[in-house]
């Protein structure tokens, strides 16, 4: 899965990778959780890509309350052509979601989790496969923008932080997933792990757990603490 996310690249290479421009004020964020609002782009009306700002935690239109889209961070690659909440933003709303790393967590000794960040080794920007949507508040017709980060099976070298993993597109790919007239079966080819030679994971201060931390010492490598004991098996 994806539940924090990372997003610190000065602005400039932003525009240089997405083509985009964005408001001015847009500051570096070491530790993005859910129901926070983030950057992501969508086709504009020109053609190119356009930045926008929603939510994170998607929300269909036809919810009966905002709430749920905190259970609707990551939208499974596998079945969300399918699935009710995501099936018309995928065949419609696609975004991108900007980067430069992500956050997972693997036990440690003491009932203790330590969070591990997953960056390029350059530190480069990339962008997720995102989906949008677009909810209206009966009671006081105020739009609200949300949005989804879609998942696939982690690649081998992740695997054993999660079985999960964001989708991470290729720079080539950008116009394609944004374009609304792409096909579906052309789509779902986007929707694979990364290279395992794209990404490098280490461990980072366990204060990325809270969500109120946002320091870039959040980036930096952490000593790793003793792992989880290994359960004995009774069989």
């Amino acid at each position: 899965m994806c539940g924090r996310f990372s997003l610190t690249s000065p602005l400039s290479e932003l525009r240089a990778l997405f083509g985009f421009e964005a408001r001015p004020n847009l500051r570096p964020r070491a530790n993005i959780a859910p129901t926070q609002e983030v950057l992501a782009l969508r086709a504009g009306d020109g053609g190119g890509p356009e930045a926008f700002f929603p939510r994170w935690g998607l929300v269909p239109a036809w919810a009966g309350d905002p709430a749920v889209g905190a259970r609707m961070i990551n939208a499974r690659a596998e079945t969300l052509a399918e699935k009710p909440a995501f099936r018309e933003a995928f065949r419609r709303r696609r975004c991108l979601v900007p980067a430069d790393g992500f956050y997972e967590w693997r036990a440690a000794a003491g009932g203790r989790r330590q969070p591990w960040r997953i960056a390029r080794p350059d530190g480069d920007p990339f962008a997720f496969a995102g989906l949008w949507e677009a909810w209206r508040d009966p009671a006081r017709s105020e739009l609200l923008l949300t949005c989804s980060i879609v998942t696939t099976e982690a690649n081998a070298a992740l695997h054993d932080l999660h079985p999960r993993m964001p989708v991470i597109l290729d720079p080539a790919d950008h116009a394609r997933w944004l374009d609304p007239a792409a096909e579906e079966v052309a789509l779902r080819a986007l929707l694979r792990p990364a290279p395992e030679a794209l990404l490098e994971s280490y461990p980072v201060s366990p204060a990325v757990n809270d969500v109120r931390n946002d320091s870039p010492d959040l980036l930096h490598p952490a000593a790793p603490l003793p792992p989880a004991p290994v359960q004995a098996s009774l069989f």
